[in-house]
């Protein structure tokens, strides 16, 4: 196949989140929904042959060496001893520290990228092994289709719900994921349920009452949108969304939503597009 010249990086929506247990090494174990969006950052792939690997775009308050995409990309030349390099340019779109898994997508993306690009051969559950050492929610992304998720989000089984148009809404703060899973009032030990309870309408985030009461322009936005639609949180947040019953009801309150918080548009995806660029 011919590669494209953009590489397409999804958002991803929690449609629920439940916290059940904690394991000995302290990461929390979850039941959870993703759902993509045709929210996308889209990144270019530059291969050079000198092994050299770089962000050619810059990346406000992340290091080079910090970033996923460039940690990606290394982790694969390492664990397949290919000699490549390549320039990584990424045009962003997903608001970052939001709840959206951008930088895990961006990850999942180079990923899959070059294991085509650099012809390194790997499947896509070798690829998704190799994303969870990146972050809990990089596999979800190789694998590309909406799932329901247990363990630390790892364990995934495909689920087909309804692909609604959602007003997202992003306020302007950035909500420390590893502050609120260690904060002393966050339920740890909801009950288990089934992918039918789900789908039966049980859709609580069990991060929301933690995160309103740190961040109260989260509270101010959820509630705003709670006065207008069925409003829920994604992930740890700060990105509320709620799903509507068309584009122009989307649109309308899109117009309607407090001064200074971004807005988006979306459409629910349970299958996405990096998929269509390897031919998967």
């Amino acid at each position: 196949m011919t590669a494209p010249d953009a590489w397409p990086a999804p958002a991803k929506l929690n449609l629920m989140l439940r916290i059940v247990g904690r394991r000995p090494d302290g990461y929390h174990l979850l039941q959870t929904v993703f759902q993509f969006i045709d929210l996308c950052d889209s990144l270019f792939f530059s291969v050079r042959q000198d092994g050299v690997v770089r962000r050619v775009s810059p990346l406000p308050g992340v290091a080079s060496a910090d970033d996923l995409v460039v940690r990606a990309a290394r982790l694969l030349q390492r664990d397949t001893g290919c000699s490549h390099g390549v320039e990584i340019h990424v045009d962003k779109r997903i608001p970052l520290g939001g709840g959206l898994g951008g930088g895990s997508s961006d990850a999942a993306t180079t990923l899959v990228a070059l294991n085509h690009l650099w012809r390194c051969g790997l499947d896509r559950a070798s690829l998704m092994t190799l994303g969870l050492k990146l972050g809990a929610d990089v596999p979800i992304f190789v694998h590309g289709r909406a799932a329901w998720a247990e363990g630390v989000g790892e364990a995934l089984s495909d689920i087909e719900p309804t692909t609604p148009i959602y007003l997202l809404l992003a306020p302007a703060i950035h909500v420390d994921t590893g502050k609120v899973f260690q904060d002393p009032e966050l339920t740890r030990n909801s009950r288990r349920i089934t992918i039918r309870d789900f789908l039966a309408g049980e859709q609580t985030n069990d991060c929301l009452s933690v995160v309103t009461k740190r961040y109260p322009a989260v509270k101010q936005v959820f509630d705003w949108l709670s006065e207008k639609a069925e409003a829920r949180m994604t992930g740890s947040g700060a990105c509320v969304f709620a799903p509507c019953a068309s584009r122009a009801e989307a649109e309308s309150l899109l117009r309607q939503r407090p001064p200074e918080v971004a807005g988006f548009v979306v459409r629910g995806m349970n299958r996405s597009p990096l998929l269509e660029a390897v031919g998967g």
